[in-house]
């Protein structure tokens, strides 16, 4: 019995040792992949700076577009324009981390439609890593600018009781919406092995979901509300923790003490992420599959 036991154990420290392994390889792989594509960006800097300035006054509309609303409103929805800005500059923000370091998921359904992702798999790195890094993005730093300053503005005119759980709640809450966003890309393109053309569904999830956090929750139906709490959990990304930075009342009448679940929903997201990953992985039978 004791021996039995033993080789379970050892069995479980192995598999443990060789995740760990894969994992530490992927970030290595992903490292040199992002900086092959860096240089080849910087290459042409004129041309990096143009389409870096194109990203941030693209995104920049949006939040344009909330304040003329606010020329003739006052609030939204019971909240104002700064309150609004730190929901706007949270999602915004957590979102343009996660495109760019995941944004070229998108792309996997092309890949699986032309046969291209059997290149990648003959190679010794993870596949995951590879896809993620294939041509990096440096230009979408813009968003990430953009967003951050929104943020920044938000905190400098509002009037917050700061507390030190408060404080923290900001990069924690930017860098769980990060990784939110991520395993919702990495889902999304899992679910093009099946589809192949479906990037439309994952951007709906995506850029729809970013949209959707940059408003508050009050003007939204409660249906809705509840499927992005329950269901595809985008509230984590800023809504729970912003509220609880606020001092707002929650929606659905949740705790207070759901605002410090991001990094637990970030992980369990990973977790379905990685599973629905390595299925549509296993699936995969090269072109018409």
């Amino acid at each position: 019995m004791a021996e039995t036991v033993g080789r379970a154990e050892a069995d479980r420290t192995a598999v443990v040792f060789v995740e760990r392994s894969r994992f530490v390889e992927g970030v290595r792989a992903y490292g040199l992949i992002a900086m092959m594509w860096l240089r080849s960006t910087m290459a042409y800097r004129a041309s990096f700076a143009m389409t870096a300035f194109g990203n941030f006054a693209v995104t920049a509309f949006d939040f344009v577009a909330i304040m003329l609303m606010f020329s003739h409103v006052d609030a939204l929805g019971g909240y104002s324009l700064p309150e609004i800005a730190l929901l706007y500059g949270a999602a915004g923000t957590a979102f343009g981390l996660a495109d760019l370091v995941m944004g070229s998921m998108g792309r996997l359904g092309r890949r699986v439609r032309d046969g291209t992702l059997d290149t990648l798999l003959v190679r010794p790195v993870p596949v995951l890593a590879q896809v993620a890094a294939d041509r990096f993005a440096l230009r979408r730093l813009g968003r990430i600018t953009q967003g951050a300053l929104v943020l920044g503005y938000a905190l400098v005119v509002l009037d917050i009781g700061w507390t030190p759980l408060k404080a923290a709640m900001i990069p924690l809450m930017l860098l769980s919406g990060a990784a939110i966003f991520s395993a919702v890309l990495v889902a999304g393109a899992a679910f093009q092995f099946v589809a192949q053309d479906a990037s439309e569904v994952q951007n709906s999830f995506t850029y729809g979901g970013n949209t959707l956090l940059q408003y508050p929750p009050s003007i939204f139906a409660k249906d809705l509300v509840r499927g992005v709490t329950f269901v595809v959990p985008l509230a984590f990304v800023n809504w729970l923790p912003a509220l609880y930075v606020l001092g707002r009342e929650y929606p659905l009448g949740l705790p207070e003490w759901v605002a410090f679940l991001p990094p637990a929903v970030a992980a369990l997201c990973w977790v379905g992420a990685g599973l629905a990953w390595r299925k549509g992985l296993r699936a995969y039978r090269s072109t018409g599959s």
